[in-house]
């Protein structure tokens, strides 16, 4: 039995559910951050890291920096672009068009690759759009939070690499890492963003980075100093590897009970193969859309390969808007999230079914939500008389 408080499961894509052990983690005591017992535990969580990624390159390296996953789109624009430069973004939603005013913000020419809303750009053109001028960097959102739209990083970073090789490939991968497929060091990617709060499973408040040997001499390299102080990886880059090391280091305090969440959810995490992780979540994404589908509920991604297997974004019945149905849930315990996206927010729910909700046999929480589902949409149906 859990030892949490009793309170509404939280079903969004991110924050989610927590593991009681992770949370039980943050109770540490006070301790400093450059005392051997934290050097050592914050050393193995950056060496976990590269298990969650998949990565066993020692050129490259994890970044854990307090912050939100946003800080990793600063982490990346102010220090893998120089002003000037050219930017892809392969843009799926909201965080498409977040990513692309961040490189801006630091002097990137951004072009934005759009699809329509619950699509994808092609690798057709994908391809093409190399191939008319040249990039410093293309940067690819794995699942689009306000969309859940999944991009299939694998083919789009074969393409980059056949077609524009010198193009540093960067993932936005913040609604993805830990319940999608992702390995770094065999898809030959340069940089990963994500965050703590998503699949990975710990409370908000930690950015997490991987960034290719190539993406580091890319940083390290530039004819401009980076734009950015606590953002500069240049600052950054000794600290971490002093910490893998297993040396104290200082640049910023880390925030210590947050590192050891950390460290409890990724041992839980890399304990077992990540490809059994992927399947579970795939296997429970297939249960919801099936569910929804029954419901008579679309997916804003209609096409099976587009479709995020740790969220599903689903329009509502026509005459029906989010504030009809989001209530109804949570009368019946049940956190769903409104719609993101700017041209359709109100039309639109979003399900996070993602980490301990769908690892742990003992917990019904998509069984109960799928249930709730039901139930509020019938209940908003019959007060607006549909």
């Amino acid at each position: 039995m859990s030892t949490q408080a009793p309170h509404n499961t939280l079903l969004i894509p991110g924050p989610i559910e927590f593991d009681d052990a992770v949370l039980q983690s943050m109770s540490h005591y006070a301790e400093s951050h450059v005392a051997p017992g934290f050097v050592n535990v914050f050393g193995e969580t950056l060496t976990l890291t590269r298990k969650l990624f998949q990565s066993t390159n020692p050129s490259a390296q994890p970044f854990i920096i307090s912050g939100s996953g946003t800080l990793g789109w600063d982490l990346i624009s102010a220090n893998l672009v120089e002003k000037g430069e050219n930017a892809l973004v392969v843009n799926t939603g909201y965080f498409g068009d977040s990513f692309g005013n961040c490189l801006e913000t630091y002097g990137a020419q951004v072009t934005h690759l759009r699809a329509p809303i619950g699509d994808r750009p092609t690798f057709e053109e994908i391809e093409q759009a190399l191939k008319q001028k040249s990039y410093k960097v293309v940067t690819i959102t794995h699942v689009d939070t306000s969309t859940g739209v999944l991009n299939d990083i694998k083919t789009i970073a074969q393409i980059v690499r056949r077609v524009s090789p010198d193009t540093l490939v960067v993932v936005d991968g913040v609604c993805s890492v830990g319940s999608e497929e992702i390995a770094f060091d065999e898809w030959d990617l340069d940089a990963v963003v994500t965050a703590s709060q998503k699949a990975i499973g710990c409370p908000p408040g930690l950015s997490i980075v991987m960034c290719s040997g190539r993406a580091i001499q890319a940083a390290t390299a530039r004819k401009t100093p980076a734009a950015a102080y606590y953002a500069s990886i240049a600052n950054w880059l000794p600290i971490m590897k002093n910490y893998e090391n297993k040396k104290p280091s200082y640049f910023a305090t880390p925030p210590t009970q947050l590192v050891h969440a950390l460290h409890t959810t990724l041992s839980q995490i890399t304990a077992r193969p990540m490809s059994e992780r992927f399947a579970m979540h795939t296997a429970a994404s297939d249960r919801v859309k099936a569910a929804i589908a029954e419901l008579g509920l679309s997916q804003l991604a209609p096409k099976p390969e587009c479709q995020a297997h740790g969220m599903t974004a689903m329009y509502l019945p026509e005459g029906l808007v989010a504030p009809d149905v989001l209530p109804g849930l949570l009368k019946r315990g049940v956190i769903f999230a409104a719609g993101l996206h700017k041209e359709i927010a109100p039309k639109y729910i979003r399900f996070g079914h993602m980490g301990v909700s769908i690892t742990d046999p003992n917990r019904k929480d998509i069984e109960n939500a799928l249930a709730a589902l039901k139930e509020a949409v019938a209940e908003a149906k019959q007060a607006k008389g549909l």
